[in-house]
C-alpha cells in the first residue's frame, strides 16, 4: 500500500515536473540547447550526444545494469511476496511504462542548467530547482514523494539482506535447529541493523563511497548470473566450475575498477582498435569462459 502510494505523488510530481518547469524556461528546445552549450563547454564530449567511441560503453553499461538487476536479493523478494504469478505477469507487463518515468526524472537534470541551478552537493540539484520553479506547497508535497520514495525500495533491500543473513548464515551456522518463529524473529532485528548501518554509511561517509560501493556492487552481483539462471537451463553445471567462474569474474572485475579508481568502464585495446566496454561485463564474459572450461575438463555430475 506504500508503494502504490509512492508511485501515485511520483507520477503527480514528474509530470508536474516535466510539463511545468520546460514551459517556465522556453520549451524543450531551450532546455536542450542550454545542456548542449553547457556540455561542450565543459570538454570532452559532444554536448549531449555521444562520441562514437562513447557507444559500446553506454550499451555494455545498459546491458549489464540489466541483467545485475535481476540478481540483487531484494527482486526474489519482492516476487516471492507477490500474491499470485498473474500480479507478477502484471507487473512486467507495466515495468516499462515506469521505466519510461526514470527517463523523464533524467530530464531534471537539463532543466537545472536551463535554469541556472548551482547546488552542492549534486543531489541537491532537483530540490533547488524544485524551489526555483514551484510554489512552497507543491515542494513540499515533492519533498515526501522523494522521501517515501527512497522508504521503499530501502524497506525491501533490508528485508531481503536479513532473510539472506537468517537462511545462509545464522542457521547453518550458529543455530541448525532454529525454528520458523525465531527465523522470522532474528530476520527482523537483523532488517533493523541493515537500516541503521544503512543510514550512519549516508551521514557519516562521503556520497562518493556510496556512489563507489553502487558501481562495485554491480559488478560484484552480476558475477552470480550463471550459477541462477544458466543452471535453470541444463544440468550439466555443478558447483566447481561455477564457483571458479565466480572467483574470476570477481577478482577481475574488482581488479579493473580500481585500475579504474573506480570509473565504471575499462577499455580493451586489439591493436589499433579501442573498445570501452562495461566492466562488468567484461569480467562477466571471463567467468562464462572459466565455467565452461572447467565443466568441460571435469567429470559430469551424477
Amino acid at each position: 500500500m506504500i508503494a502504490f502510494v509512492k508511485d501515485i505523488m511520483i507520477y503527480i510530481v514528474v509530470i508536474a515536473a516535466v510539463w511545468i518547469i520546460p514551459e517556465k524556461l522556453g520549451g524543450y528546445g531551450s532546455v536542450f540547447d542550454a545542456a548542449d552549450s553547457y556540455f561542450t563547454a565543459k570538454g570532452g564530449v559532444t554536448g549531449i550526444l555521444l562520441k562514437p567511441t562513447q557507444f559500446t560503453a553506454f550499451a555494455s553499461l545498459a546491458l549489464g545494469s540489466a541483467l545485475a538487476a535481476f540478481m540483487y536479493p531484494h527482486t526474489l523478494t519482492g516476487i516471492l511476496s507477490s500474491k499470485s504469478a498473474k500480479t507478477i505477469k502484471m507487473n512486467a507487463v507495466f515495468l516499462p511504462a515506469y521505466t519510461v518515468l526514470l527517463g523523464l526524472i533524467a530530464l531534471l537534470g537539463y532543466m537545472a542548467i536551463a535554469a541556472g541551478v548551482q547546488a552542492s552537493p549534486a543531489s541537491d540539484v532537483v530540490p533547488t530547482l524544485f524551489n526555483k520553479i514551484f510554489p512552497a506547497w507543491f515542494v513540499g508535497f515533492a519533498a515526501a514523494a522523494i522521501a517515501i520514495s527512497a522508504l521503499v525500495p530501502a524497506a525491501i533491500m533490508s528485508i531481503g539482506a536479513a532473510n539472506l543473513f537468517t537462511r545462509n548464515l545464522w542457521r547453518p551456522l550458529v543455530n541448525p535447529n532454529i525454528t520458523d518463529e525465531q527465523e522470522s524473529k532474528n530476520a527482523k532485528i537483523v532488517s533493523l541493523f541493515v537500516k541503521l548501518g544503512a543510514l550512519s554509511f549516508i551521514i557519516f561517509l562521503p556520497t562518493q563511497f556510496a556512489i563507489d560501493l553502487q558501481l562495485l556492487g554491480g559488478v560484484w552481483i552480476l558475477q552470480i548470473f550463471p550459477a541462477v539462471v544458466f543452471s535453470l537451463y541444463t544440468k550439466r553445471l555443478s558447483t566447481v566450475p561455477l564457483f571458479f567462474g565466480w572467483v574470476t569474474g570477481i577478482v577481475l572485475g574488482t581488479s579493473l575498477a580500481f585500475m579504474q579508481n573506480l570509473k565504471p568502464v575499462y577499455t580493451l585495446h586489439f591493436g589499433d582498435f579501442a573498445l570501452p566496454l562495461y566492466i562488468g561485463l567484461i569480467a562477466f564474459a571471463a567467468n562464462i569462459v572459466v565455467t565452461a572450461i572447467f565443466t568441460v575438463i571435469l567429470p559430469k555430475k551424477k
